[in-house]
């Protein structure tokens, strides 16, 4: 078995990652889907770190479509990333894997509060540990949730996890002449406005030279094979 390429990754999943039919609610199987496949990362000896959205269960858009506050939308957003971490949290637990929630909004019956120290402490005795609840402020995505957390407990790579196995020039649904990219530069990424990964997102990985690797978590065992330094998805980075 190849060693892993990664000593430690922060894997960002959306929310309908654990979605039900109709891409709402959570399905207990997709968690333990999930656990699984960190679960086999775990094993390989990589330290691994976890962002979820909560598309699934809240949709700011939808709020202030009605005239709900932008800040409001967006906190309910970040109370629904708890929820979908304790989903995971228990998914794992059931898998053998000792996990920690964290959020950066204090819950401290149900999770711990967000210290970077403990945190990276927590992985390197061998947990698992979930960022919850964003970075704790509104107007701000998961995804720069997860460029933030990843260059704050100094991940080697944040990998972006999609239902597509890179990141493409047109729609692959689409366009069946779509042209993979195996690799891209952040410039060329942010200039693409690439729906995969939110600008600010992209502009922080650039700003701290920190790789992003794109790719689709239910593709067998890709993710295990990319911490192991296959080729696997698209790489953003210099």
């Amino acid at each position: 078995m190849a060693a892993p390429t990664y000593r430690r990754i922060l894997l960002k999943l959306g929310g309908e990652a654990l979605a039900g039919i109709g891409g709402l609610g959570i399905n207990p199987d997709n968690a333990e889907e999930i656990a699984a496949k960190v679960k086999q990362v775990k094993d390989l000896g990589v330290e691994v770190a976890l962002v979820i959205g909560g598309g699934n269960l809240w949709r700011g858009r939808e709020g202030l479509q009605h005239g709900m506050e932008r800040a409001t939308a967006d906190y309910i957003g970040m109370i629904g990333t708890v929820m979908n971490a304790l989903a995971l949290q228990d998914a794992l637990e059931r898998a053998g894997v000792f996990t920690r929630v964290q959020t950066a909004i204090e819950m401290r019956a149900v999770a711990e509060p967000y210290i970077r120290r403990r945190a990276i402490r927590h992985l390197e005795k061998g947990r698992v540990v979930i960022f919850a609840a964003g970075t704790g402020n509104p107007y701000f995505t998961t995804d720069s949730a997860a460029a933030l957390r990843a260059m704050e407990i100094d991940a080697d790579v944040m990998v972006k996890a999609t239902k597509v196995d890179g990141v493409y020039d047109d729609d692959p649904k689409l366009n069946p002449q779509a042209q993979k990219f195996e690799t891209l530069p952040y410039i060329e990424a942010l200039n693409r406005r690439l729906k995969v990964l939110d600008s600010t997102a992209i502009s922080l990985c650039m700003d701290n030279n920190l790789p992003i690797l794109v790719l689709n978590l239910w593709e067998g065992d890709a993710l295990a094979r990319a911490v192991q330094g296959e080729k696997v998805g698209t790489i953003i980075g210099r």
